[in-house]
């Protein structure tokens, strides 16, 4: 079987699992709103799923991703999940010869998608305590030359769960400035950080940002998100979409119908995020394991387990067959992956609750796992 088809076996066994507990793909399995269900059966019953959407999105929802932001003089371009616009950025400005410089964990797909053009990619390692778990801005200045084409950071970091200051994303953005790069700042995860800044408030000169309706708003498999930039450099990225049909309407409804109930939803979202990462961090340290950033400003931890003697990839495999799915740090780093797991934490609580009454028994399993099958 090709590795292909054994990642998606894998997933597709995992979506099969009756009851699991998904905490591992920073997805929200918290009940939805209301009013986003009720979009959703609106648009259903309207057969409005019929019809291709415009193919920059409805232009309801591009003026409500803007406003939600915060910053003037942009457009949003909405796109078939936030990979997708992270890919269509890459295929947008990533060429031989060309570099994308990043940091070291990171998110992983934006790095494949720039090589897949030919780029070099960069890496720079931030998994350092003394360092705050932070690019700085001299490390960024060192790796940035006349040959880089983009500047990727994500923050609030998925996996550390780190957030940038203003003063830190405004030397990023001078830095782009200066040497003609891309910045592009994924602000998946900014709705789970108190005083996010997004980089087009420094400057709307050679900077986009992605965002995703799939953590903060739950809709993960609906396969929503967006980029937004400048109008000329948005027209010039949306030129290399493979979305020329548009995206889900049924998304588009529900996403609009979320960012009009967004702040009553984040008030709960986030009381319970905090919530079962507290519940999380008592139980894990109880075993003799370390929380690297606390609190996260994602919906994650990052739990270091290698001075427990624990390998990450034997906890994974000892969950998963008691139904709960999280993730192993090599997904993210080859070079620090065998510190951690991560786990997500926008789950009902009683999630939680299983997860950490039951990881005593999970770990004591886990020390006499000497073989894993793959894991992604």
């Amino acid at each position: 079987m090709s590795s292909a088809n054994t990642r998606n076996a894998y997933f597709d066994e995992l979506f099969s699992t009756e009851g699991l507990l998904w905490m591992g793909q920073n997805t929200n399995h918290i009940p939805a709103h209301p009013a986003v269900k009720a979009a959703m059966i609106a648009s259903i019953e309207a057969s409005e799923f019929n019809a291709y959407a415009p193919p920059l999105g409805f232009e309801a929802l591009r003026a409500a991703i803007v406003a939600d932001l915060g910053v003037t003089g942009v457009e949003a371009v909405v796109t078939e999940g936030g990979v997708n616009a992270l890919a269509t950025v890459c295929r947008a400005r990533c060429r031989p010869g060309t570099t994308l410089v990043t940091t070291d964990p990171t998110w992983k797909w934006p790095g494949l998608f720039a090589r897949q053009q030919g780029a070099e990619v960069i890496e720079l390692p931030i998994y350092d305590a003394a360092a705050g778990y932070k690019l700085t801005p001299e490390a960024l200045d060192r790796a940035v030359d006349g040959r880089t084409a983009i500047i990727y950071i994500v923050d609030p970091n998925n996996p550390l769960g780190i957030c940038y200051t203003r003063a830190e994303i405004e030397a990023f953005s001078a830095i782009a400035r200066k040497a003609g790069a891309l910045l592009v700042h994924d602000c998946t995860y900014r709705d789970f950080a108190d005083g996010h800044y997004p980089a087009l408030k420094a400057s709307t000169e050679n900077t986009v940002v992605t965002m995703s309706f799939s953590k903060w708003l739950g809709l993960a498999g609906l396969r929503i998100g967006a980029f937004v930039a400048a109008p000329a450099l948005a027209a010039e990225i949306a030129g290399f979409s493979m979305g020329v049909l548009g995206g889900s309407v049924i998304a588009q409804r529900a996403a609009l119908a979320g960012l009009s109930v967004k702040a009553e939803w984040m008030r709960e979202v986030r009381r319970i995020n905090r919530a079962n990462q507290e519940k999380i961090k008592a139980a894990v340290e109880a075993l003799g394991f370390a929380v690297a950033v606390y609190p996260s400003n994602g919906n994650f931890l990052v739990i270091e387990t290698l001075d427990a003697g624990v390998r990450p990839e034997a906890l994974v495999a000892a969950c998963k067959a008691e139904g709960i799915m999280i993730r192993q740090g090599t997904y993210h780093t080859e070079r620090f992956g065998d510190r951690f797991i991560k786990v997500s934490t926008t789950v009902p609580e009683a999630w939680a609750e299983t997860f950490c009454a039951k990881l005593p028994a999970l770990v004591s399993t886990a020390r006499t796992l000497n073989h894993v099958d793959s894991q992604f």
